[in-house]
């Protein structure tokens, strides 16, 4: 059984991955634009939707993990967003503030996705949905 400092823990990781998700999705919805986010995953070779995708699970998954809904499954959806990140970046060098943005930060939010999964919500956390409940695996629903 965790403490409450390890669930207090749990709870600030995951409201901070949450807030840095809605702050990536509203960056490419109200600055780069949708068109702009779609034109700039196209340049890297990558269709349209993959775009839409990541713009929704950004906003989505930020939202859930505020609310520590579902949050570990959350955080292992979020893993191919963040590994994309991480390969859109790799070739811009290391520090973020490279041109084009290095990869530094975006190997951190892996690791964090990661460690979101495995801690879960901790503490004030919803948990989990009654209408979406059944179709979630028992061992995702923390």
């Amino acid at each position: 059984m965790k403490t409450t400092s390890q669930q207090h823990a749990a709870f600030l990781l995951r409201v901070t991955f949450g807030v840095i998700l809605l702050a990536h999705a509203s960056l490419k919805i109200f600055v780069f634009t949708i068109p702009g986010t779609v034109g700039f995953f196209e340049s890297l070779g990558l269709p349209a939707i993959a775009a839409y995708l990541t713009i929704f699970g950004e906003l989505a998954g930020g939202i859930a993990l505020l609310l520590g809904v579902y949050t570990r499954l959350v955080a292992i959806l979020s893993l191919p967003i963040m590994l994309g990140a991480l390969w859109t970046h790799a070739g811009n060098g290391w520090v973020f503030n490279s041109e084009g943005g290095g990869w530094e930060f975006p190997a951190l939010l892996v690791v964090v996705a990661g460690v979101v999964a495995l801690q879960g919500a901790g503490s004030f956390a919803i948990r989990t949905l009654p209408v979406v409940d059944g179709f979630i695996p028992a061992s995702l629903k923390a």
